[in-house]
Parts: structure tokens; sequence; C-alpha cells
């Protein structure tokens, strides 16, 4: 599997993170040899949240055997200091590791967030703190919704390494300011920082739980995913194409031996190539901006 410098962390990823929130519907064994598959076809990131159910703790004993191996993200919903610093404590002691590669604000969403993130008594100072004891090495930011408010994070926290944004043919086609990822990309590269891929395999929002009840959906996602290996081999190789660092797959686990084959098989795309996707996906609704659920 190919790798790309995560920006200036130096960190070179394997294209395809390994989502963990895919181990949360596993058993022990089962996860267990998630991430033995994922590792054994080349990946090297590995992302996780204590909001992902028991991923934590599902991922603790092959993160513990292959430690050396995969380069560790984590993250917190956490605004303030005491709650930051307890959070990345309690992640810390369910995997049963003492250092994280790469601690991340997660789902930032409003200004009032980054403002209490960016206080005093915020959060990013609890990330700080950790990175000058060699707790976690590297801070970073994930978003689901609200490029501008992106670009206020970077202008505010001067040592933010890396960005976590969605990126699809679907959300490239559309063309407003709540959808400009693409400015997002553009500056976290130009800035030098790691980009990180989020629902690149996504088609578009559940149908309304009246008409598709949540128990009814084939997979476990907060998106309907596309699901076959050439749609999956098209989000994947677009994705990437826009210059994404790399990319987390769909959080079912029932997808991840298809997303696995295709960034094995993973090819830029041309120009052209990448039209044709973005035309195709203007005739899906985006899946963001969108709350979790």
């Amino acid at each position: 599997m190919d790798t790309r410098t995560l920006g200036r962390t130096g960190q070179e990823s394997s294209v395809l993170t390994l989502g963990a929130i895919v181990l949360d519907w596993l058993s022990q064994g089962g996860a267990n040899q998630a991430v033995e598959l994922a590792l054994s076809r080349g990946v090297n990131h590995i992302d996780v949240a204590p909001t992902y159910g028991d991923a934590e703790l599902k991922l603790g004993p092959k993160l513990r055997e292959h430690r050396e191996e995969g380069f560790l993200g984590c993250k917190t919903n956490e605004r303030t200091y005491e709650a930051a610093s307890a959070e990345l404590d309690r992640s810390l002691n369910r995997m049963g590791i003492d250092h994280i590669d790469l601690y991340q604000f997660h789902g930032l969403e409003r200004a009032e967030e980054l403002d209490t993130i960016t206080g005093d008594d915020g959060a990013l100072r609890a990330f700080r703190e950790a990175k000058e004891e060699g707790v976690i090495d590297h801070i970073g930011l994930t978003s689901h919704g609200h490029p501008d408010l992106v670009h206020d994070a970077i202008d505010r926290i001067d040592d933010l390494e890396t960005v976590m944004l969605p990126m699809n043919f679907t959300v490239a086609g559309s063309d407003d300011a709540d959808h400009d990822y693409a400015s997002v990309l553009d500056r976290v590269r130009a800035e030098g920082m790691g980009a990180i891929g989020i629902k690149a395999f996504a088609k578009g929002p559940w149908p309304p739980t009246d008409d598709l009840p949540k128990a009814n959906r084939p997979y476990a996602t907060w998106y309907e995913p596309y699901d076959t290996q050439s749609d999956v081999g098209d989000c994947l190789d677009f994705a990437l194409s826009q210059g994404l660092t790399t990319v987390t797959n769909a959080g079912d686990p029932k997808l991840l031996a298809m997303i696995l084959d295709a960034a094995e098989r993973f090819s830029e795309l041309s120009d052209e190539e990448q039209e044709e996707l973005v035309e195709r996906g203007k005739s899906e609704e985006s899946p963001v901006p969108a709350q979790l659920g």
C-alpha cells in the first residue's frame, strides 16, 4: 500500500487509515482479526475516539502488540482543560498505552467551542502540556462541517499539524460555502499540515427514519455508503487524487475488506476522470454538513 507524508509530522502514513470505529461492532476476537488484517495489508495509521463505543478497549490488545508499527490518532470532544486532560488519561488507560501519536479536537462545530478550546482554561492548554510531557506527539483537529470554522481554527492554533475533513465527489460537486472543503484542503497543504479524509465512501444521508428505520439499515454507518468494489474504488481514488494524505474507511466492518482492496489498487485519477465523478455526485444529496446519528 502506498504511503504519503502526513505534513510536518514527518509520519509516512498509509493511504488508508484504519478507522477503529469498525471494531465497536465486533467481538474481541473479530476486532483482533480486523486489526491484523489491516496491518497485514500495509495500513500503519489507526484512528480511534472515546465516542466510538468500546473501540478503544477492543483496539488495545493488538495495538499494544504492534505499538511500534502503527501511528495512532485519538480524539476528544471535550473543550475545557480539566475535561480534556481527564479524557486523555481515560483513553490511555482504556487502550493500555502510555502515549498517543496524534491527539485531535474532535468534531468542531461552533465558534463558541473554538473560543473555549483556545481560552486560558481550554483544551488547547491540556494538549500542549501533554505534548511537553511526551504523552502526545502532535496536535490535530477534525471537522464534520463548517469549513469557515476550520479556517478560523488554523488561524488561531499555530501548532496545529493535521486536519481531518470530509472529502468525496458529492461534497466536491456542491458549490456553496457549507461544502467548500476544497479551500480548507488547499490551506492545509499550503501550510505543510497533514490532511486526513473522512466520508470518502459516503453516497448521501440515509433516508428518513420513517422510510428506513435505523434497525433496517444494511450498514452501521452515519451515512449511506457506496458498497460495490467499483464504486468504492472510485471513491478512494477520487479522495486521494484531491491531495489528502490518507483516508479513513467507512464505519461498518462489512466494508473493510473491500476498502482495503481499493487502497492497494489506488491510482491517481486524471482531471477528466475527476470531473466525471463530480458530475455524478451532483445527483446525490451531500452527507455534510450533518449531525452525527
